[in-house]
This record gives structure tokens, C-alpha cells and sequence, in this order.
């Protein structure tokens, strides 16, 4: 297998969840959330690079945990966030060799991607040049416009998760463009850059921790692992 790398993106400071650590820091199951959410791309691939992408002031406090945690001995690498998640991303990126071997970028605080789901993107963005994953969409929808709102079609629509995958010499290029505020996740540089997205079947259950609600979710799906 070629040598694969991924990103974890852990530069949040927690500020939407009020906690007094970083979201990514807290426990499920007395795991914090970054240490299951790396043990999920050891557990698709032993011989993968990781990558943490971290804010300035946890470095110390994460270094601690891999010390502590059964991955102590993996390749884990850990380098400074920058100011947006789009300067964060680069900051990993500029780890990384130049060639066309595949990295995902995933969000620390989506510790239940399952391995079915990492290894769809992968293989994907290793045939395709990317892959992101997503899922359908349950609810009904509307649109809003000023102050007026108009039913869509859900079946037009998809909610985007991580990791999305890229080779790395097109998605170092595409990182070379200007920040953009519209730059909402990996897929939309890629786009701006000229990128075609390739869209993957992603799981029900990668949910993305950001409020105390999602948090009582995942301590539901945790107890249930």
C-alpha cells in the first residue's frame, strides 16, 4: 500500500460548547475525543501518517495525551493551527511530502467516521484525485430569501462530512490560492482552485461535535461502540 497521510484538524478553542477545554480535549468513555478520533485511522490503516493541527496553547496538553494513550508508539506528528481552519490545513500541509500519495483532512471532533468510510475515501481520492463523504438528507427543506422562504427539493442537496481526501500535489496547489471567506471546508478550495468534487457515501453517525447537544449524542453512541 502507498504510503497514506492524514490532517486532524484540532486548532478549535471550544468557545461554542463553554467547556474549559477544547471540545476535541473532552472525554467520551474516559477517551478524550482526538485520541478515539486518531484511533479510528490507525485502527483503517496502522502504517498511516498523522498529523494534528492544534492551537498554540494545547500543544503541551496534547503531547501528554498521545504519551498516555496506546498510541505513544505511532507516527503522530503535531504542528501550530493557524487563524482559520484554511491556514490550519496549510500549516499541515506543509508537513507533508510533494507527490501524488493520498491525505485526508478530518475534523478532530468527528471521533465516529467509521473505517468503511475512511477507506472509501481514500481509495476513491487515490483513483479519482478526491473524495468527500457525504449523506442524505432526512428533513424537509425550505430556502430562504429576504423575508420570504420557498420549499427545495432535498434530493438536490447533501450534508458534507470529513475526511475529505485529495492527492497531495492537487490539494497543496489548490491550498496555494488566496483565503476566502467562503473557503467553508477542504472541498470548496479545491473548488475555487478548478477542482471537479467527487462526492462518497459517508456515515449516518460522523457527526460533528460542536454543541452540548451533540455532545449527549455522542456519549450515547460512545456507550454503544
Amino acid at each position: 500500500m502507498q504510503q497514506q497521510f492524514v490532517i486532524i484538524v484540532a486548532g478549535g478553542t471550544g468557545s461554542r460548547l463553554n467547556s474549559e477545554v477544547p471540545k476535541q480535549f473532552l472525554e467520551l468513555n474516559g477517551k478524550a475525543i482526538v485520541i478515539k478520533t486518531m484511533r479510528r485511522f490507525f485502527d483503517y490503516n496502522p502504517e498511516i501518517q498523522v498529523v494534528v493541527v492544534v492551537h498554540k496553547n494545547y500543544k503541551s496538553y496534547l503531547e501528554e495525551l498521545i504519551a498516555a494513550s496506546d498510541l505513544s508508539d505511532r507516527s503522530i506528528q503535531i504542528t501550530i493551527g493557524g487563524e482559520t481552519r484554511f491556514h490550519s490545513v496549510q500549516n499541515g500541509l506543509n508537513l507533508l511530502p510533494d507527490g501524488n500519495a493520498v491525505v485526508g483532512i478530518h475534523d478532530a471532533a468527528r471521533p465516529f467516521v467509521s473505517v468503511s468510510t475512511i477507506k472509501n475515501c481514500f481509495e476513491t481520492a487515490q483513483v479519482k484525485g478526491n473524495a468527500i463523504p457525504s449523506v442524505s438528507i432526512n428533513e424537509s427543506m425550505r430556502k430562504i430569501n429576504g423575508d420570504q422562504n420557498f420549499s427545495v427539493n432535498r434530493q438536490d442537496y447533501k450534508i458534507v462530512q470529513t475526511p475529505q481526501c485529495f492527492l497531495i500535489s492537487e490539494i497543496k496547489k489548490a491550498f496555494a490560492i488566496s483565503y476566502d471567506a467562503r473557503f467553508t471546508d477542504d472541498a470548496t478550495v479545491l473548488e475555487a482552485a478548478g477542482g471537479k468534487i467527487n462526492l462518497v457515501e459517508g456515515n449516518i453517525e460522523n457527526i460533528k461535535i460542536t454543541t452540548p447537544y451533540d455532545l449527549l449524542i455522542s456519549k450515547t453512541l460512545s456507550e454503544h461502540e
